[in-house]
């Protein structure tokens, strides 16, 4: 017979806090079970102690390096982005408070620690992107050298980084370079009021960065090899195509169209057969609740009752809330914008933080080279 702990039980036998338990279950490390009160999950004593006696098992190199790679130990200093205590900071400054009221050009000039008048000022790049996919568009559109490594000019390296994301904007829109503020044009090119424009503002923002996730610590790689910013924004564009990354907004369009609106907990129950999370709920680094999704649906949850349904559904049959990419989609469907808009406003947003992060990782300089810890037979 299966033996079950509280939250509470848990924790106290790993010797961790009701947090980092959370964090547990969203890494999958642990099952969350549902009990009687849906406001409430156990945890299997077995499982437990199977994962508490691995937690003290002795730090050899292999265990070293799949802690510093899977969501685990710090491997470089930064100076760009913090996460701390549920929350997310841009060189120091709240990011969800930059979001109330900040473009993102303002905040690229943060991240970057280069001046807001030389990356977007009235001059335009003279190349304007032709169709295609966003990394294709991109990297027909753009070339190396105004971001090249010798390329040292602040004013010079500020406006081809600028440019970037310029160009990057363009590609999503399917227009011509403009001097508009980013989230302007794409109101402009999508038919939205000035509503949905400022809705747009605040998602490029706090998409913009997102410390060492796949795709910035792609870029960062890219850059520590001497590649141009162009280049490491390629790099990033393609490491957030993935499903465990921007690409999740594909995988929540479906689960969204999967949803039976006269019986959503039904359609969940059904989704959640045979795997263990909903796309776009749960984030390790956030146990009690991705920040940057909390104020995006603030607004759409205030007017629409069906969201509510579903992510309170959700959260009651899973214990996990929303993340960035469920938010996103929830925009897209609200403001009617095409499918597929979700990825391109972060891809947009994030282009900022890879330019950053390119930046940072120059100036740190030397190359990007890990070890790896071989596992195949012994030669």
């Amino acid at each position: 017979m299966t033996v079950y702990l509280t939250a509470a039980e848990a924790a106290a036998r790993l010797g961790v806090s009701r947090q980092t338990l959370y964090a547990y279950v969203s890494r999958g490390l642990i099952e969350a079970h549902p009990t009687a009160d849906p406001r409430v999950r156990a945890y299997a004593a077995e499982a437990v102690a199977r994962l508490a006696a691995a937690r003290h098992r002795g730090r050899r190199p292999r265990e070293v390096a799949r802690a510093t790679l899977d969501w685990g130990l710090p491997v470089m200093e930064t100076a760009v982005t913090l996460i701390r205590d549920g929350r997310l900071f841009y060189r120091g400054i709240d990011a969800v408070m930059l979001a109330e009221t900040a473009a993102l050009e303002e905040v690229a000039a943060l991240l970057w620690d280069l001046p807001q008048a030389a990356a977007f000022g009235p001059d335009m790049p003279r190349t304007e992107p032709r169709g295609g996919d966003l990394l294709g568009a991109f990297a027909a559109a753009t070339e190396d050298d105004p971001t090249a490594t010798w390329q040292q000019d602040p004013d010079r390296l500020a406006a081809g980084s600028g440019a970037l994301v310029r160009l990057l904007g363009a590609c999503l829109t399917g227009g011509a370079p403009d001097a508009a503020p980013l989230h302007w044009q794409c109101a402009e090119a999508w038919g939205l009021d000035p509503a949905g424009a400022d809705a747009l503002r605040r998602a490029l923002v706090l998409c913009a960065d997102h410390e060492l996730n796949a795709s910035g610590f792609t870029a960062r790689c890219v850059a520590s090899a001497g590649a141009s910013l162009r280049a490491a924004v390629i790099g990033g564009l393609a490491a957030l195509s993935g499903s465990r990354h921007g690409g999740m907004t594909a995988r929540v369009e479906t689960l969204w169209d999967s949803l039976d609106q006269a019986d959503p907990a039904a359609s969940l129950r059904g989704q959640l057969a045979g795997r263990a999370r909903l796309p776009g709920f749960g984030h390790p680094l956030y146990p009690a609740g991705d920040p940057r999704a909390a104020a995006l649906l603030a607004p759409l949850l205030a007017e629409d009752p069906r969201l509510r349904a579903f992510t309170a559904t959700a959260e009651a049959l899973t214990g996990a809330r929303p993340a960035l990419d469920f938010a996103l989609v929830a925009l897209r469907r609200r403001l009617r914008l095409r499918r597929g808009s979700a990825f391109g406003l972060f891809a947009l947003g994030r282009s900022v933080g890879w330019i950053a992060q390119g930046l940072e990782q120059r100036q740190a300089g030397g190359l990007i080279r890990p070890r790896a810890v071989y596992v195949g037979p012994e030669p």
